[in-house]
């Protein structure tokens, strides 16, 4: 093929926007769209009005759509729970799937998923599109040298997720356990869950979630996040998360022995110390030693690619071109970070040894299903999401 034909299933918020911002804007160099799918008919009607593009299939089922000739290539944008049992479906029939954040619900799924695509001959890649920030790419590569020494502590405050009650009132699915499957940390938090394992290098070994469930809006899920993390050598980190904060922060710190690494406000700083402070701190016969530093701007490429990026690697990876930047599989790391949160906070904030039992977690979920309040909504609304996520250092 020369160029990859690509079908996006789910017609709401996010596939509209690749729709129009991305593809409609010819920022897929080698893709290009073939067939839309939504079991909303409401949806399809209204992006067949609003795309006129005659060339462009449509479809309620997307299995029809999978099986229709005409894709090489999916987008996976359909509520959180349907993740895994569609890019199941591609993988089987070896069609090639980006799968939007989350990977899944609940490892459970996400672990059947993966087992699949180690076994097909076709791609699956994860929009972890935060990935491509120049910023936490070189945070990776400095932590990953050795820059800033033995890893003691980690802390993310990501409070700038201001949402309405209006915004949970848009759709059905939104914000309860069974439509969701979770609040903040399964929908705003799923990059910063997986970039705070990928930038460390390292997943924390133990977690203590303590979370507030409609706190500050008229759901049933979190809208308010503290966690506590310990790693296996002894640091420790602090995650903090709300969509009801505002103006809110996003600030990431992380320290280690031989200085500090802070990214806030579209610029990372790195706090340069001279010496080891762990060697200082053993070896000076100074009783209130201080260890020399320097603070610098850190240089990066000024690359930020985001959606398109991860799109264009996906076409390309497809076409050999070039090797696929984010493997699908990685997508279960946050998940699991998120269920080991979401599990302690069920327990009072009780310690969790991560992994958390998969059978344990997706019981105690399916009990909070069960009690999942009914909303009804307008689920053919499309909100205009273009400017919300590619801001500064989110």
């Amino acid at each position: 093929m020369e160029k990859v034909r690509f079908g996006i299933i789910g017609l709401g918020n996010q596939g509209s926007a690749y729709i129009f911002n991305i593809f409609g804007k010819n920022e897929v160099k080698n893709g290009y769209i073939t067939a839309l799918c939504d079991c909303n008919q409401a949806k399809v009607d209204a992006m067949k009005e609003r795309l006129k593009d005659q060339s462009v299939k449509y479809f309620n089922d997307y299995k029809e759509m999978l099986d229709s000739g005409l894709v090489d290539a999916v987008l996976v944008e359909t509520p959180h729970y349907q993740h895994p049992e569609i890019v199941i479906e591609c993988l089987n029939r070896n069609i090639n799937v980006l799968c939007d954040k989350p990977a899944g619900v609940y490892a459970k799924q996400v672990m059947e998923m993966n087992n699949v695509a180690l076994k097909s001959t076709a791609l699956m890649g994860m929009m972890f599109n935060q990935r491509t920030n120049c910023l936490y790419k070189k945070m990776k590569e400095l932590i990953a040298a050795g820059e800033i020494g033995e890893l003691q502590r980690v802390n993310w405050i990501i409070t700038d997720w201001f949402r309405t009650q209006h915004y949970y009132d848009m759709g059905s699915w939104r914000a309860t356990w069974n439509g969701e499957g979770g609040g903040v940390l399964i929908n705003q938090c799923p990059h910063q869950l997986d970039l705070v394992q990928w930038v460390v290098g390292k997943m924390p070994v133990s977690v203590n979630g303590f979370c507030k469930y409609g706190k500050w809006h008229d759901i049933e899920v979190e809208d308010e996040v503290t966690a506590y993390f310990e790693y296996d050598n002894g640091a420790t980190g602090v995650f903090i998360t709300t969509t009801g904060e505002a103006p809110g922060t996003n600030r990431l710190e992380i320290s280690g022995t031989k200085g500090r690494l802070t990214c806030e406000n579209g610029k990372l700083f790195f706090t340069k110390c001279f010496e080891d402070s762990a060697e200082v701190l053993k070896n000076s016969d100074q009783a209130f030693a201080s260890v020399k530093h320097e603070i610098k701007e850190v240089e990066t490429d000024g690359r930020n690619d985001q959606h398109a990026g991860i799109i264009n690697n996906f076409a390309n990876a497809v076409l050999k071109i070039e090797p696929l930047f984010v493997n699908g599989v990685e997508g279960i790391n946050g998940v699991e970070l998120m269920n080991a949160i979401e599990y302690s906070g069920w327990h009072g904030g009780e310690k969790v040894i991560l992994p958390v039992d998969p059978d344990k977690y997706l019981a105690e979920l399916n009990e909070r299903r069960k009690k999942s309040a009914v909303k009804v909504a307008d689920d053919s609304a499309v909100a205009d999401t273009s400017g919300t996520y590619a801001g500064s250092n989110k």
